[in-house]
């Protein structure tokens, strides 16, 4: 009886420091936020300055600033250090050419910012619980699913089911159930329409199930993310459509 009831001891232990592991593993970045936000996705993007104050620019040049605010949508919101991070590599790729590099956003034309921004917004509210699972090793079992985004594309948008380990106080794996741990939802970029489970370009969610008041407000993985998934896809697009000299 004291052996069982040692077990049960350690059980609930493990299992309690496992939902604490996983709590700090899924909301990585962007801390624990409480689900229901009084205020429409736009004002909760704008509260949360300086993290999005370069999504917001962008979704104001999109044109964007009432799909945001007032239509029933669910947003994957791409942090501030995304779209800095294409914007680097976009200013490398002028440099190298000779050409005058991108000190502004507004430099760019406002229908790419749309284009792009259109791949992270969907009509409807949408959280975790409502997307199926995915998993990048088994994707004929588990492959998410196809879903048309604001601007028409079709993007990939799963949750991948990890598994619950236990370890014993040296480490040591003693215990293992596939998909039974935390859950972290993903959203993917398709290069290929015609092969959609190929080469995904996914983009993990550091922090899910935010709900303001006009949907729902995923925050994307500010370190393992570029504003546009496709760089060079965004970089065609930018100089495509002609960069605009900067203003005074």
């Amino acid at each position: 009886m004291i052996m069982q009831n040692k077990h049960k001891i350690l059980l609930v232990l493990s299992l309690a420091f496992l939902a604490l592991t996983s709590c700090k593993k899924y909301y990585v970045e962007t801390g624990i936020h409480e689900a229901k936000y009084d205020g429409n996705i736009l004002q909760y993007l704008q509260d949360k300055k300086p993290f999005f104050d370069s999504t917001l620019m962008v979704i104001n040049l999109a044109g964007m600033n009432d799909v945001i605010s007032k239509e029933n949508i669910t947003f994957f919101a791409p942090p501030s250090s995304s779209i800095f991070k294409s914007i680097k590599r976009l200013n490398a790729y002028l440099r190298t050419y000779g050409k005058d590099t991108v000190s502004q956003l507004s430099q760019i034309k406002p229908q790419v910012w749309k284009n792009v921004l259109s791949q992270y917004i969907f009509k409807g509210s949408n959280r975790l619980k409502d997307y199926p699972q995915r998993d990048t090793l088994s994707y004929l079992a588990y492959p998410g699913q196809g879903y048309t985004s604001y601007g028409n594309r079709t993007m990939n948008i799963g949750v991948i089911f990890n598994d619950a380990v236990v370890y014993n106080d040296k480490g040591a794996e003693i215990s293992r159930v596939a998909y039974a741990g935390y859950r972290q939802l993903f959203l993917a970029y398709i290069p290929d329409l015609s092969n959609p489970q190929a080469f995904l370009m996914n983009a993990p969610i550091a922090t899910s199930d935010i709900q303001p008041t006009n949907g729902v407000l995923h925050v994307l993985n500010t370190v393992r993310h570029n504003f546009g998934f496709d760089v060079g896809a965004f970089i065609e697009q930018v100089i495509s459509a002609g960069i605009n000299p900067p203003t005074q």
